[in-house]
């Protein structure tokens, strides 16, 4: 059993600080979470996906998605995540509707979920839709990728990392954003953003020939899976403790909260995607995507914190975009 934290230490430390409560801006992200079916069970996944869950997104979820963003001026974003994506049977329509509507989309892709049969022509497909990858590569070394992410994990993700530089992915001048993620194998904060990129960029150059974007650096939530790891190693309370000490307030301005709202594959609102797998929903009135008349309802409302936000604002803070400060 999972030792529970001190109760909700996140808005201690904010009043601590002489912080007010966490309030939402307009809505410019809408994060998509379209099930948490995927290829892969990574150990430090919050949502604990992976090939024996059977929860993904159903076609009239997807079209209230579509209505809500079709009556709406403000979204910039829409962010699609899971689970694999791509192995829901609606993410390439909701792909090309929301590129044909202007809006920037990002896939968030584990890399090896490219080489899965009926995926041969997915990476070709981002491509011509110039969808932004954002792309799971914990570390450029075999060992330290296949110890958190699974035996031969490493070389499916090199040889798909390839496949997408070929299409102009991460290439200079092409347009086409390639971007990776970096998160801790163990219980501590990540390097600083600035210096461990160039260190990436060398090192998959030398050692591969590959290009990116750019780097983003994540701290690891302490939930679900993480969670579990830090109780069965008795770090559950240093790790908070890390968090709680390493306190950043240059932070809250730009949280990730203050401008996205999370959908659950069954239409579920969230104010971001671990207060999801939470199972913590959103505090205004309206709990899903059927009950909302415009995504811009929210603009206003309270967000639901609890401990497990000190993540977020640790250090140089986190947030799907990466380092926050």
């Amino acid at each position: 059993m999972i030792a529970p934290l001190p109760r909700n230490s996140f808005d201690s430390a904010l009043q601590g600080h002489g912080l007010e409560p966490l309030r939402r801006g307009p809505v410019t992200t809408l994060q998509v979470n379209v099930g948490l079916v995927c290829n892969q069970a990574c150990h430090h996944c919050h949502v604990e996906a992976g090939p024996n869950r059977t929860e993904t997104m159903e076609s009239e979820t997807v079209e209230r998605i579509v209505e809500l963003l079709a009556s709406d001026s403000v979204v910039e974003v829409l962010d699609l995540t899971g689970g694999a994506p791509e192995l829901n049977r609606h993410f390439r329509p909701l792909v090309q509707w929301g590129r044909q509507r202007g809006l920037r989309v990002i896939d968030r892709c584990n890399l090896t979920v490219l080489q899965e049969p009926g995926q041969e022509d997915t990476a070709e497909f981002l491509a011509a839709n110039r969808v932004e990858i954002v792309a799971s590569l914990p570390c450029y070394l075999q060992e330290n990728v296949d110890r958190q992410r699974g035996r031969g994990v490493h070389e499916k993700s090199i040889a798909a990392l390839r496949r997408l530089n070929a299409l102009g992915y991460g290439v200079p001048g092409t347009g086409l954003s390639l971007n990776l993620v970096y998160n801790p194998g163990g219980a501590s904060l990540p390097p600083s953003q600035a210096d461990l990129e160039p260190s990436y960029r060398r090192e998959l150059r030398s050692r591969f020939g590959l290009e990116f974007t750019k780097l983003l650096t994540l701290t690891n939530m302490p939930i679900r899976r993480f969670a579990e790891f830090l109780d069965r190693t008795e770090q559950h309370a240093v790790y908070h403790s890390l968090l709680v000490n390493h306190f950043n307030p240059a932070t809250v301005a730009q949280l990730m909260c203050r401008s996205l709202l999370s959908v659950g594959y069954d239409g579920r609102l969230y104010d971001c995607d671990f207060n999801q797998m939470l199972a913590l929903p959103a505090a205004q009135g309206c709990q899903t995507i059927w009950q909302l008349e415009s995504l811009q309802e929210v603009e206003g409302s309270p967000i639901v914190t609890d401990s497990h936000c000190l993540g977020c604002t640790a250090g140089a803070g986190s947030s799907c975009g990466g380092a926050l400060a």
